[in-house]
Formats: structure tokens, C-alpha cells, sequence
């Protein structure tokens, strides 16, 4: 075992020794070291309930003849930190948690680990370091709140920010504000939509990297500490049986991720995440994937923030299962860390609602959830929710308005001076202008609650909240701050979006686009510590925000 460059040998004495510190004795010696990496704090609610799920994980390792030790990791909540300089921060924790992981679980030479994770950008770093360690690992995500509930009305913190901007609207008091803030988040867990944090934990079933109904399973339920319980078993099988994550996930699983993320309306953060976790695994997909396997995989359910169902209700109609079982004609066979192979599971899977999770033939759109806009504006690609797009907002030209910062743009919304026909442009908030690509719920949202979701489009090199709809379309590589072409943009160019087409165009020609960038100073904010270093290394929106 791999654990035993600390534990065996007398030249191991000292190991031993302060191993015996911690609790140890000689019967522990020879047991499988399994770590659990746990992002419990008391400040995110999908994380104050880890602790929880980390003793029922402890107990299955122990009950399989495996000894546990547990590590923390950071996490930060993405709604708590919007609007303000704590976004920056959000995306480059990705990286942190990851390195986290690896350094953890190599320092101590851990012969396998378990991530408790839940929310944005935890789950996808623990992802990334299984796939960069290839040491036998597994994840269990903390599950999603219960929907909030307001006068017979479902409720999460969609409703909030968009609350906000009625209020700027004038259509909602401030009473009325208050009582949907106090009401839209009911308790611990992920926000109850189908943001990033349960998209995230949707994929990582369909990877077969958590086992089966984790995914959609609510923080409350009491299936949770079952399936942490029987995670931690399965994590000392998969130890003796010396299998790795590289061994379940291939380019195929991914290829089953970016279909499932497709019919479910996952996400646009996805387009980071998965390109980014497939590179640590020596199996890359790239956007043009996304693009390619939306065009012909159906959305078939319609969850928030485009529809009207909650992760409860995907749940109840049956999870992930249910819909590996609709998408199985079209899935590639790859094994999981369950045991069993992928199709085997969607063998097994039970649609229980067919409104919820409807048949291929009677899906909600014909195409996947996310579409990929390349054009003049986005030559290495853009990204767009386009099941939570309008149809009167899939093909749309406007006036450009141009800010360089979310906060400019959030102003010029709540005062009133955008208006319908409007294209807000939002720049320099890119991997590396920002830096850190920082989400921008509260724009999008603000045109969402004054009323202009069919006639105000938002373009940014930033990346938006999964809780964001409408006609917003982020992650424009190049950036801005790069030299991307979205700089040359100025208030009154004519933009262009075309959804079925997947173009985005500014109406002017090569040579002006390239006369104005001749002249354009690029937008410096001055960056110290850990956001120098994720500037120096990372790489556009379209890789992934993947650091070199």
C-alpha cells in the first residue's frame, strides 16, 4: 500500500511514532489510510452540515477495515460573495482546493481519499485533483436545500436577486423584498436550483466518481448519511482492489457527462469545470464537445433557474438514474466507481414522473441546455444557457452599452438608462483581468426583475451565475484584458446574437476591429497575492480557466 512509506520499516519509527500521537496503535498499521477531505465551515449552507456526513463516512470506513483521518478544505459561497471583491476569489479557490487535496492526501501518503464537498467550485477541484493524483477516490456531495415557500410559491435565491430588481423597477416594496429574503433559503444545503453546485453534483454521479442517487439526494434526507456510510465502504474496496479514477473515468465518461449536463439544462460553469477536470485526467474535451453533443441531446427536464422544478422534483422523478435511462440509447458504456457500469445503471433507472423527466420524443427543447457562440466578438467561443433564454431573445441585434467592470453595469441597470434593444457589454472581468472571472448574478438578475429578459441582452469575458437566465452570454475568449476583440467594442456598435446559428458578431470589419485594438489601453487593477499568481498562470475562458 502506498501508506506504507510512512508506516512500515524501522527507519519508519519516527512516522510511526507521531502516528501513535494521533491515536494509533500497531492493528492500525496495517489498515488501508483513507482520507477525507471535508470543506465543512459555518458560513456556507451547503456546508454546515458536512461534519455529519463525515462521521457516516468515517463509520463505513472502519465498518470495511480502513483507518480515516480527516483534512479540511476552504470553500466560498458564491452568493454571499457577489458583487463585491470576494468574487474574484470564487473561481481561484477552484484551484486552491484542488492543490489542497493533492497536497493532503501525497504528503501523507494516503492509499485512498474521499472528497465531502458540495458547493461551485469544491466539487470540481476535488475532481481535479482525483483525476491529477490518480490515487482510489470518491466523492460525496452534500445534497440541496428544500425550496423555499412564500404564499403557495416556490422560492431559492433566484427569487432574491431578482427581487432586488423589481425593487430598482419600482414593481416590489421593500417589505416585499424582505419577506422573499427570509423565506427563499430555508436551510441547509446548495441552493435548491439547478445552479453549479448541483449540476456539479449530478456530473460527478454520472462519472461514476459518487454513487448512485448521491447527486440529487437533499441535505435532510436521511439517504445521505446511507450513501456517505456505503461511500466510505466502497472507498477501502476500491483501495484493496487497486482501482483508480483513471481507471472509471475516461474521455467516454466525459462524453456521458457533457450529454447528461445537456438534457438536464445544467449550468454554463460546466464549460469551465468539465474541460478543466478532463485535462488532469489525460482525456480533454473542449467546448466544441459542448456544442457538438447539445445539438443533438433534447433537454428534457426544466429545472430553475430556466424552469419551474427544484432538485427535489428531479429527485422524486427518479435522479440521475431515471435519466441515464432515458438518454441510454445514446450513452457509452464505461464502468463506475459503484461497481457497475454506467449502462447497467440506467438499465436499472425509473422514470417516476414523465412531466418532470420527460421521453426523448416530449422533451422541453430540442437541443441541450448550453450552446457555444463563436463569431467576431468570441473567435475561441462563448457560452450561453440557451434553455433558459426567451424565444423571442434566440436571435437578437441591439446597441452596445459598454462598461469595464460588473459594478459600472449593475449602476447604469438599477438607475434606468439601459433600455429595451440594449446589449450591456461587460469586459475586463476575465480569467485574467478581473482577475478571477467573477460571476455576475446581480446584472442579469437586475434586468430579469425590472422587466427586460426579452429585450436586453448581457455579453461579458466574465462567467455568470448558475442561477442566471435570460439572453446572457459569457465566458468570450479572448478576454478583454488579452487583447480579445470584445475591447474594440464602444457604446452604439450594432452586436448581433444569432442562438440557432451560433454566431456573435459585432457589425464592423476586420480592419476596424483591428484599428481599435491598435489603440485600446487595457483596464490594470493591481493584483497581490494569490490572484497575482492565478494571472500569471491561467488560461482563457474557452480552456477552462485551466492554469499552466
Amino acid at each position: 500500500m502506498r501508506s506504507d512509506a510512512v508506516k512500515k520499516g524501522l527507519d519508519k519509527a519516527p512516522a510511526r511514532s507521531l502516528l501513535r500521537a494521533d491515536g494509533l496503535d500497531d492493528e492500525d498499521f496495517e489498515k488501508p489510510f483513507i482520507g477525507i477531505a471535508n470543506s465543512w465551515n459555518d458560513i456556507v449552507p451547503g456546508h454546515i452540515h458536512l461534519n455529519e456526513i463525515v462521521e457516516a463516512v468515517k463509520e463505513g470506513i472502519i465498518e470495511a477495515g480502513g483507518k480515516p483521518f480527516v483534512f479540511g478544505v476552504p470553500a466560498v459561497c458564491d452568493g454571499i460573495a457577489m458583487g463585491h471583491k470576494g468574487m474574484r476569489y470564487s473561481l481561484i479557490s477552484r484551484e486552491v482546493i484542488s492543490d489542497c487535496c493533492e497536497v493532503m492526501v501525497e504528503g501523507h501518503a494516503l492509499d485512498g481519499w474521499v472528497g465531502v464537498s458540495n458547493c461551485d467550485k469544491v466539487t470540481p477541484g476535488m475532481l481535479m485533483a482525483m483525476g491529477r493524483m490518480n490515487v482510489p477516490g470518491l466523492i460525496v456531495t452534500g445534497g440541496a436545500m428544500e425550496v423555499g415557500r412564500h404564499d403557495g410559491k416556490s422560492l431559492d435565491l433566484q427569487s432574491v436577486f431578482e427581487a432586488v430588481g423589481a425593487y430598482s423597477a419600482g414593481t416590489m416594496t421593500e417589505d416585499e423584498v424582505k419577506t422573499i429574503e427570509c423565506s427563499a433559503c430555508p436551510g441547509r444545503g446548495s441552493c435548491s436550483g439547478l445552479f453549479t453546485a448541483n449540476t456539479m453534483a449530478c456530473l460527478t454521479e454520472t462519472l461514476g466518481l459518487s454513487l448512485t442517487g448521491c447527486g440529487t439526494c437533499l441535505a435532510d434526507d436521511t439517504r445521505k448519511l446511507s450513501i456517505a456510510r456505503a461511500t466510505g465502504r466502497r472507498i477501502v474496496e476500491l483501495v484493496k482492489a487497486d482501482i483508480k479514477p483513471r481507471d472509471i473515468v475516461t474521455g467516454a465518461s466525459f462524453r456521458n457527462a457533457i450529454r447528461v449536463d445537456m438534457a438536464i439544462g445544467g449550468s454554463t460553469n460546466t464549460a469551465l469545470h468539465l474541460p478543466a477536470i478532463s485535462k488532469e485526467f489525460g482525456c480533454p474535451v473542449t467546448l466544441d464537445d459542448f456544442d457538438r453533443i447539445s445539438r443533438e441531446t433534447p433537454h428534457i427536464t426544466s429545472l430553475r433557474p430556466g424552469g419551474p422544478y427544484s432538485i427535489k422534483d428531479m429527485d422524486d422523478a427518479g435522479g440521475i438514474p431515471a435519466v441515464l435511462n432515458i438518454l441510454k440509447d445514446s450513452l457509452e458504456d464505461v464502468p463506475t466507481g459503484n461497481g457497475e457500469s454506467l449502462c447497467e445503471i440506467a438499465a436499472k433507472g425509473a422514470v417516476r414522473d414523465p412531466e418532470v423527466l420527460r421521453p426523448r420524443d416530449k422533451p422541453f427543447h430540442e437541443q441541450g441546455g448550453i450552446a457555444v457562440l463563436k463569431g467576431n466578438i468570441a473567435p475561441e467561443g462563448s457560452v450561453i444557457k440557451q434553455s433558459a433564454v426567451s424565444p423571442k431573445m434566440m436571435k437578437f441585434s441591439g446597441r452596445a452599452r459598454v462598461f469595464d467592470c460588473e459594478r459600472d453595469a449593475a449602476d447604469a441597470i438599477v438607475s434606468g438608462s439601459i433600455v429595451p434593444g440594449d446589449v450591456v457589454i461587460i469586459r475586463y472581468e476575465g480569467p485574467k483581468g478581473a482577475p478571477g472571472m467573477p460571476e455576475m448574478l446581480s446584472p442579469t438578475s437586475l434586468i430579469m426583475g425590472r422587466g427586460l429578459g426579452e429585450s436586453v441582452a448581457l455579453i461579458t469575458d466574465g462567467r455568470f451565475s448558475g442561477a442566471s437566465r435570460g439572453g446572457a452570454i459569457g465566458h468570450v475568449s479572448p478576454e478583454a484584458y488579452a487583447g480579445g476583440p470584445i475591447a474594440a467594442i464602444v457604446d452604439g456598435d450594432i452586436i448581433d446574437i444569432d442562438i440557432p446559428a451560433r454566431t456573435l458578431n459585432v457589425r464592423l470589419s476586420d480592419e476596424e476591429i483591428a484599428k481599435r485594438l491598435a489603440d485600446v489601453k487595457p483596464v490594470e487593477r493591481p493584483v497581490t497575492g494569490v490572484q497575482k499568481k492565478y494571472r500569471r498562470l491561467v488560461t482563457s475562458g474557452a480552456n477552462g480557466a485551466y492554469l499552466e
